[in-house]
C-alpha cells in the first residue's frame, strides 16, 4: 500500500533543499528499470514480491513486449532520512541507441544521474553515450555497478576474482569520465590563451603550447567513481540487495573496534587487516592476503549465495536468519524455489532501495546547488554571451541559483518533450472512490426510493398502470438521452490528451495562469523593444512570420507518477511535472515564462539522427485528412521523430532506427491517425561523389596503355550543339540564348576537407548569413556575432586552410577562392572562382575586424550562378540524390551582349527578353546542367551511410553471427575476448540499405545469444563503380563480354531510381535460347 499521500508530497516539494531530481541512465539490459521497480516499492506502490518482474515505469504495451524501455518516465518518491523527508522525483529513460532521445529530453530536467553499469558486460557503447550527456548538461553522476549475482551464479568467480573484476569495471568507467574531463579543461584552456593572448606580438616559431597545463592546475579530486567516497553502489537488482562501504563499515567498527572512517577509506583497496595486531595495513596484494572488502564484505554475499542456491541447506540459513536478525514471513520460508529465500534474505540485510537513495540524498545536489556555468549554458543560446544579453535577463540568473518559489519572482519552465496520454486516464476522468459519508447518503436514497415504489404499488389499479405507463415512456426517452451521453463520454474516454513534460526553475505555476511560449529564435532585447506586439495571439501552426511568442493558459498541473498522474493546484520551484493545456503552442520543447525577458534555453543535443525514412499513405484515399492530422499529432508527441511531404507528394516518417519506426508507426495507426496504412520499404539516402581516377582494375592489374581495349572516356552520350567537352573533362556550355558560356570542372574534393565541412554544418551556415549581408550592403558587417563565435569561425577557417595544404600543390591558396558551400549553402561540397577577370570578393572577408572597408562589387548573376550549383549539389545525376566531396570548379564566364559583344557589368544588355525566358534563369540552368555533365566526366561512386554494430556473442554461435554479416555486405573492424568471461566483443561495419531485419536475424541464427546495437557512424565510398563494364583485357577474361555478376552500387542506384520513378536500365532477358527436352530434340 501507498505510504505517502499527495497532500504530503506537495509539502515536501515547498523545501528544495529536501529535492533530488535524478534520473537513471544505462546501456540496454543493464537493469534501469529493476532498479526503479525497488525504488518504487519502496513507497508501496508495488510489492516487494513484484519489484524487477512488473517493470512498473514501462506502461506501453509494446514495452512490456520487447522487455526494454522506450520512453522516459517520471515519479516522485519520499524517503526519510536522519529525521528528515526528502521527495526523489526520479526519471527511468531508455538504454536502446533509437531512444537516445529519450535520455536527451530526461538529462535536461535532472540534477544528477545514476550510473547503472553491468558487471558482466561492462562499459558498453551506450555508457560511454549517457556518461557524456551526463557530462555536457552538466549533471552530477553516481554509480551503480549491477547484476553482481551473475559473477556467482554464471561465471563461477571466487570472491577474489570478483573483486579484481570490480576494479576493472570501476577503472573503465573513470576512463571514460577522464576522457570527458581532459578533452573539457583543454577546451577552456585554448579558449582562454586564445582571448589572452596579445594579437601585436609576433609568435615565435619555437613556441610549443602546454596541454597538460590546465590538467595540473584543475582540481579533479570528486571527478571519479570510488567506492570510499561513497558515490558507488554495489548491487543485484533482480535478487533486490544493494550496499555501499558505509553500510559494512558501521556494521564492523564495533566488532573490530576501528573507527567508521577508517573503515569507510580502507575497505575498499589494497588494505588488509592484520589478525595479530588487529590493525589495517596496506599491501594486500604483495604480501599475498585477503583485501578487507574480500574479507568482510564479499566473502559474506558468497556464503548466503553458496548455503541459499547451490547447498540449500535449511539449517544454516535459518543461522544466517537468526545471525542477522531478520524476520522472513512463513510464505517465503515454505516456499520451495531458493530463489525466493535469497530474495527475501538479502532484501533485508541490504536493500538495495535504502542503499540508493541514501546515496542519493547524501552525493547529488540539490536544485539549490545548481552550479552558475549550467544556468549560463542554459540561458545562452546560439553562442550568446550572458553579459550581452538585457539586464533583466541578467538578473534571472539570481532567481534561477536561488531556485525561489516566492509568487513575486518570475515563473521559468523548461518543457523537453510532449508526451500523449489517454483521456480516461486523466485525473479529473477517473473514477474515484466513494468516502464513507458518500456511501451513507446513497443508502439513504435507495431507502426512500424504494419506499416510494412500494407506496405507488399500494395504490388503486388504474391510476397504477397508468402511472406504470407514463414511467416506461418516461424511461425510454431517459435512456436515449443516456445512450447519447455514453457515446460522447467514450469518444472523450478514448482520445489523447497532450502533457507537457516539464521542470521549472524560478517562481511558482498554477492552474489558469498565462505564460508566455518562448520559441528558439526568440530574442530577449528586441522582445523587451517591442512590447506586447511581440507577442503573437495564434497556435504554434499559425503563427506570423517573424513571431516567436505565444501566449497560453495552463489548464492543469499534474504530478507525476509514472502511468498515472495526479492534479495539483500549484508546484513550485525546483520541481519536475506536467503541464496540460499546451498542445497548440508548444511542437516538441519551449521555454514558458511569465515575463517576455526570459530568454529561450538552449535546445536540446540529441545523439542519434534521424536517418531512417518510410513513406505512409492511407489504404483509403478518403482517410488522408486523418492520416496528415496523424502526422502532426506523432510529430508533436516524438522528440526526435521527423515528418514532412516530398516534391513527390509523398508523406515520410523518418526515425532514427528500425525500433524506432516500428513504434512510429504502430503509435500512428493505433493511437493517432487510426486507420489502415499502406507503408513503402525503408527509403535509404546516400550520396553521390566523384574519385580520382583508379590505377587498378577490377582484377588488381596495373592500367596502362597496352592492356587498355575500350578505356576511352565515351562523352559523345554528354556532348549537344551548346556542350563542349575536352578530353581532361573540363565542360564548356552555353545557355539557351548563346549569350553566357559557363567552364565548369569538377574534382573530388580530399577526404579530410569534407569530414572538416560535415562536421562544421552549423559554422558554415553563420558563416554565409553574414557573407550575404555582406554581399549585399558591399560593407562587411560582423556585428551581430558574438567574440566567441567569431573566434570559432577564424579557427574552422584555419582548420580548413590546413587541411588543403595537406591535401597537395593543386589545393594550395584554394582558400579565399571559395565562391560557395553546398547543398542547401551548407553542405560538404565546394564551388570555386578560377575566373581570371573576375576577382570576387573572398567568403572570409566578411571575418576581418576592418569593418570600415567597402569592398569591390560582385558581377552581374553572380546568384544566379550559386542558385544553379546548389541545384546540382542537392541532386546529383546517378540517382537525384544530394552530392557530398565534390568540388565544382568555374574556370571561365563570358557574357556577350545582344549584339555579340562581351559585357559583363551592362544590365540593361544582359537582360534581354527573348522566347528562353529571364536570363538569370537561362544562367541558373546552365550552371546546374554543366556541374551535372562535369560530374560524369570524372569517376563517378555513390557512398552508403554505415552503421557501427556492437555485437556481444559467446564463441558457439561466433561463426553464425559471421555469416548474417558477411551475408549483409558487413565488415568486421574489431573482435576481442571479454576478460574473466566467454563472450566476445565484435565490432563491425555494416550498410544502413542492409541493416533492415538484421537484428532480428542475428537473433534468429543465434538462438538469442547474440545482440547487436547499430549506431550511425559515417558515409563510405561503394567500392564498385556503378557503371562498370570491362574495358582491359584481364577484366575481359576473368568476367567476359556479359560482366553480369552483381555490381553492389550499381543495385543500390537502380533502387533508388526506381523508387523515384527514373528511368532504369534494365534488360529482361537476354542471349536467350529455346529450351530442349530429353523427350524432343527440337
Amino acid at each position: 500500500m501507498r505510504t505517502i499521500k499527495s497532500e504530503h508530497i506537495a509539502t515536501l516539494q515547498h523545501n528544495p533543499a529536501n529535492i533530488r531530481n535524478i534520473c537513471i541512465l544505462a546501456h540496454v539490459d543493464h537493469g534501469k528499470t529493476t532498479i526503479a521497480d525497488s525504488l518504487i516499492a519502496s513507497n508501496g506502490i508495488i510489492s516487494q514480491r513484484l519489484a524487477g518482474k512488473l517493470r512498473y515505469m514501462d506502461s506501453r504495451p509494446d514495452e512490456q513486449m520487447r522487455g526494454i524501455t522506450m520512453k522516459s518516465s517520471a515519479i516522485s518518491l519520499h524517503y526519510k532520512n536522519d529525521n528528515s523527508d526528502h521527495l526523489i522525483n526520479l526519471i527511468d529513460s531508455p538504454g536502446h541507441v533509437d531512444f537516445s532521445s529519450e535520455v536527451s529530453t530526461a538529462v535536461r530536467l535532472c540534477d544528477g544521474a545514476i550510473i547503472v553499469v553491468d558487471v558482466v558486460e561492462g562499459v558498453c557503447p551506450q555508457t560511454h553515450v549517457v556518461l557524456r550527456q551526463a557530462w555536457l548538461e552538466n549533471i552530477k553522476p553516481v554509480l551503480v555497478l549491477n547484476k553482481i549475482d551473475r559473477l556467482i551464479t554464471e561465471l563461477k568467480q571466487s570472491p577474489m576474482e570478483a573483486h579484481l573484476h570490480l576494479q576493472q569495471i570501476l577503472e573503465q568507467v573513470n576512463a571514460v569520465t577522464g576522457t570527458l574531463f581532459a578533452s573539457d579543461v583543454m577546451e577552456k584552456t585554448s579558449n582562454k590563451s586564445n582571448g589572452d593572448q596579445d594579437t601585436s606580438q609576433p609568435v615565435s616559431v619555437d613556441q610549443v603550447y602546454d596541454w597538460s597545463a590546465g590538467l595540473e592546475e584543475t582540481d579533479d579530486s570528486n571527478l571519479y567513481f570510488s567506492p570510499d567516497q561513497g558515490n558507488v553502489i554495489f548491487a543485484s537488482a533482480i535478487d533486490g540487495w544493494g550496499f555501499s562501504i558505509s553500510h559494512f563499515a558501521d556494521m564492523y567498527a564495533s566488532k573490530l573496534g576501528i573507527k567508521v572512517d577508517i573503515l569507510r577509506k580502507t575497505l575498499w583497496g589494497d588494505f588488509f587487516l592484520n589478525s595479530k595486531t588487529k590493525r589495517i595495513m596496506k599491501g594486500a596484494q604483495n604480501k599475498g592476503k585477503k583485501p578487507l572488502f574480500v574479507q568482510f564484505v564479499l566473502e559474506n554475499v558468497w556464503s548466503v549465495y553458496e548455503t541459499v542456491l547451490e547447498r540449500r541447506d535449511k539449517e544454516k540459513t535459518e543461522k544466517i536468519v537468526k545471525s542477522l536478525n531478520l524476520k522472513i514471513s512463513a510464505r517465503d520460508a515454505r516456499h520451495t524455489d531458493p530463489k525466493v529465500h535469497l530474495h527475501a534474505i538479502l532484501s533485508q540485510w541490504i536493500p538495495l532501495s535504502k542503499a540508493v537513495l541514501s546515496m542519493v540524498v547524501d552525493k547529488l545536489p540539490s536544485p539549490l546547488e545548481i552550479c552558475e556555468e549550467r544556468v549560463e549554458k542554459l540561458m545562452c543560446n546560439a553562442g550568446r554571451r550572458l553579459d550581452s544579453l538585457p539586464q533583466q535577463t541578467q538578473e534571472l540568473k539570481k532567481d534561477f541559483l536561488a531556485c525561489d518559489a516566492s509568487p513575486e519572482k518570475p515563473t521559468v519552465i523548461y518543457i523537453s518533450k510532449m508526451f500523449t496520454v489517454e483521456n480516461k486516464t486523466l485525473p479529473q476522468n477517473r473514477q474515484r472512490p466513494l468516502t464513507h459519508e458518500e456511501i451513507q447518503q446513497r443508502r439513504e436514497i435507495a431507502r426512500q426510493r424504494h419506499q416510494e415504489k412500494l407506496a405507488a404499488m399500494a395504490t388503486e389499479g388504474s391510476e397504477e398502470k397508468q402511472a406504470e405507463d407514463n414511467g416506461t415512456s418516461g424511461e425510454n426517452t431517459f435512456e436515449v438521452a443516456i445512450n447519447t451521453d455514453k457515446k460522447e463520454k467514450e469518444e472523450d474516454e478514448f482520445g489523447e490528451s497532450f502533457i507537457a513534460f516539464a521542470r521549472i526553475f524560478s517562481g511558482t505555476v498554477k492552474k489558469g495562469q498565462k505564460l508566455f511560449i518562448l520559441g528558439p529564435k526568440h530574442d530577449p532585447s528586441k522582445a523587451l523593444l517591442q512590447g506586447k506586439s511581440a507577442v503573437s495571439s495564434e497556435t504554434i501552426h499559425k503563427i506570423e512570420s517573424g513571431k516567436h511568442i505565444t501566449e497560453a493558459i495552463i489548464n492543469e498541473v499534474y504530478l507525476l507518477m509514472g502511468k498515472e498522474l495526479e492534479s495539483m493546484e500549484e508546484i513550485p520551484a525546483g520541481n519536475i511535472f506536467g503541464i496540460s493545456g499546451f498542445e497548440d503552442h508548444v511542437l516538441k520543447s519551449a521555454t514558458a515564462s511569465s515575463t517576455v525577458a526570459c530568454p529561450a534555453f538552449t535546445e536540446l543535443t540529441f545523439e542519434a539522427a534521424a536517418i531512417v525514412r518510410v513513406a505512409v499513405e492511407p489504404k483509403h484515399p478518403a482517410d488522408m485528412p486523418f492520416l496528415v492530422k496523424g502526422l502532426k499529432l506523432l510529430n508533436q508527441a516524438d522528440p526526435s521523430v521527423e515528418t514532412l511531404i516530398q516534391e513527390s507528394g509523398e508523406h515520410v516518417v523518418i526515425a532514427a532506427g528500425e525500433v524506432h519506426l516500428e513504434r512510429c508507426l504502430d503509435d500512428l495507426r493505433d493511437r493517432f491517425a487510426k486507420i489502415e496504412m499502406s507503408v513503402s520499404a525503408p527509403i535509404v539516402p546516400f550520396r553521390e561523389t566523384v574519385i580520382p581516377p583508379p590505377k587498378v582494375d577490377m582484377v588488381n592489374e596495373m592500367i596502362d596503355c597496352e592492356n587498355q581495349v575500350q578505356r576511352v572516356k565515351d562523352f559523345d552520350a554528354l556532348k549537344d550543339e551548346d556542350t563542349e567537352i575536352t578530353d581532361d573533362g573540363l565542360v564548356q556550355m552555353k545557355t539557351a540564348n548563346r549569350l553566357c558560356t559557363m567552364h565548369v570542372r569538377a574534382l573530388p574534393l580530399p577526404e579530410q576537407v569534407t569530414i572538416l565541412l560535415e562536421n562544421n554544418t552549423d559554422l558554415i551556415k553563420v558563416l554565409d548569413s553574414v557573407a550575404t549581408v555582406t554581399n549585399v550592403s558591399g560593407k562587411i558587417d560582423n556585428s551581430r556575432l558574438t567574440s566567441q563565435m567569431l573566434e570559432k569561425l577564424l579557427e574552422f577557417k584555419k582548420s580548413l586552410g590546413n587541411a588543403f595544404q595537406e591535401a597537395g600543390k593543386k589545393w594550395r591558396n584554394v582558400l579565399d577562392q571559395i565562391w560557395s558551400f553546398g547543398p542547401r549553402r551548407c553542405g560538404p561540397n565546394i564551388l570555386l572562382n578560377r575566373i581570371d577577370d573576375y576577382k570576387r570578393p573572398s567568403i572570409w572577408e566578411c571575418l576581418e575586424r576592418d569593418v570600415d572597408r567597402t569592398l569591390s562589387g560582385l558581377r552581374e548573376f553572380d546568384n544566379s550562378v550559386i542558385s544553379g550549383f546548389q541545384m546540382a549539389s542537392l541532386a546529383g545525376p546517378m540517382c537525384e540524390e544530394p552530392m557530398m566531396g565534390v568540388c565544382f570548379a568555374i574556370e571561365g564566364w563570358e557574357v556577350k551582349d545582344s549584339e555579340g559583344q562581351n559585357g559583363h557589368n551592362s544590365r540593361n544588355d544582359t537582360e534581354v527578353i527573348d522566347r528562353y525566358g529571364p536570363f538569370s534563369g537561362q544562367v541558373i540552368s546552365t550552371v546546374k546542367e554543366s556541374c551535372r555533365v562535369a560530374f560524369q566526366t570524372q569517376p563517378q561512386r555513390l557512398m552508403a551511410a554505415m552503421y557501427t554494430c556492437d555485437v556481444q556473442t559467446t564463441a558457439e554461435v561466433l561463426g553464425r553471427m559471421y555469416a548474417v554479416l558477411n551475408k549483409r555486405n558487413g565488415r568486421v573492424q574489431q573482435e576481442e575476448m571479454r576478460e574473466g568471461s566467454a563472450v566476445f566483443m565484435v565490432k563491425a561495419l555494416l550498410p544502413v540499405a542492409e541493416s533492415f531485419g538484421f537484428a532480428e536475424e542475428i537473433r534468429k541464427r543465434t538462438s538469442g545469444q547474440a545482440s547487436p546495437q547499430l549506431f550511425f557512424s559515417h558515409w563510405e565510398v561503394v567500392a564498385s563503380d556503378p557503371f562498370w563494364v570491362p574495358s582491359t583485357d584481364e577484366e575481359l577474361l576473368h568476367f567476359g563480354e556479359k560482366a553480369d555478376s552483381e555490381n553492389q552500387a550499381r543495385r543500390y542506384v537502380d533502387s533508388v531510381r526506381r523508387r523515384k520513378g527514373l528511368h532504369v536500365e534494365e534488360k529482361i532477358v537476354e542471349h536467350a535460347e529455346k529450351q530442349r527436352t530429353l523427350g524432343k530434340n527440337k
